[in-house]
């Protein structure tokens, strides 16, 4: 079993903290200079249906959790087969050989990582492979980039890809996702190639960025991240459930497009190649509510909203 020991917000469904009203834009005072900044209820007020696009169900992932209810607890995940394409694919195939049905997120480490998977390493794999080579990072060329007009600490420059927090080093033509709340990563041992998808893992505090390129990101929560953060904390080393009672039943991890049309989660998520995200970014560096008296004037990347939304 993995050691896990390497092993953050992605989803704002309804953009969590945003105001509900429809004020007009002012200007905010950031430094010296005074911008026109909207408010991020005003900027998704205005979006058009072209500033949306709706997730890929060939890409989407249902991991279903057990539940006292009727209605189960379900956590939608979007892939990035750009990023990651061995490791989606071969997640893709161990979902779909059911692998990951009845096991259990055993580890839930307070302000870090909800994890899951074998832990006594018994489950066969039969399609799929057991681990892969490391796919820490991608070429940047030809990748879509919208880059962040601010500096970060841990790359020459971030921004978005495809609705992903993404980092990129122009000088040596890499890019890279980045550990945001709500990233999906492959739990590994220490060898880089040592990971696989086999044991999964979701960042659920603080973004670990010192994680960037040591572990593969391949995806993120667009729903139902609450059914991940608000699970017992495990007391165990490292956030690990103590006892095999403790953990959390996994029904299924399911591809999307497996589903039934009638049974899928119907969602849209806001585009980051638009001049509305634009908005959204400004709209965060510098927030326009009546409360703040300052604006940042910047902001990190791990704190713009990938607004994500039920389809009308």
């Amino acid at each position: 079993m993995r050691r896990w020991e390497w092993v953050g917000k992605v989803t704002v469904a309804m953009a969590v903290g945003c105001s509900a009203g429809t004020a007009q834009p002012r200007s905010v005072t950031s430094g010296s200079v005074n911008t026109p900044v909207q408010s991020l209820s005003g900027v998704l007020a205005a979006s058009t249906p072209a500033d949306w696009r709706t997730p890929d169900p060939e890409h989407t992932l249902y991991l279903e959790l057990s539940s006292p209810t009727a209605a189960g607890r379900r956590v939608v995940m979007e892939l990035a087969p750009e990023f990651a394409p061995r490791h989606v694919h071969n997640v893709r195939a161990l979902a779909r050989e059911g692998y990951f049905d009845g096991l259990s997120i055993v580890r839930v480490q307070e302000n870090y990582v909800v994890q899951w998977g074998d832990l006594e390493g018994q489950r066969q794999i039969r399609a799929a492979a057991r681990t892969l080579p490391a796919e820490f990072e991608r070429s940047a060329a030809g990748l879509p980039f919208t880059p962040l007009p601010d500096p970060d600490t841990y790359a020459p420059e971030v921004g978005f890809s495809g609705s992903f927090p993404v980092a990129r080093e122009s000088a040596r033509g890499a890019a890279w996702l980045v550990h945001c709340y709500g990233m999906l990563g492959a739990g590994r041992d220490n060898p880089a190639d040592s990971g696989g998808g086999a044991e999964l893992y979701v960042v659920t505090g603080q973004a670990p960025r010192q994680l960037d390129r040591n572990v593969t990101l391949l995806g993120r929560v667009l729903w139902g991240m609450e059914h991940l953060t608000t699970l017992p904390r495990g007391t165990a080393a490292l956030g690990f459930y103590e006892r095999p009672e403790e953990r959390v039943p996994i029904q299924s991890l399911r591809v999307a497009a497996d589903v039934p049309a009638a049974e899928r989660t119907q969602l849209e998520v806001l585009r980051t190649d638009t001049a509305t995200f634009g908005a959204v970014i400004e709209s965060r560096r510098n927030r326009r509510e009546e409360w703040f008296q300052r604006a940042a004037g910047r902001i990190d990347v791990c704190n713009v909203p990938i607004v994500v939304r039920p389809k009308p």
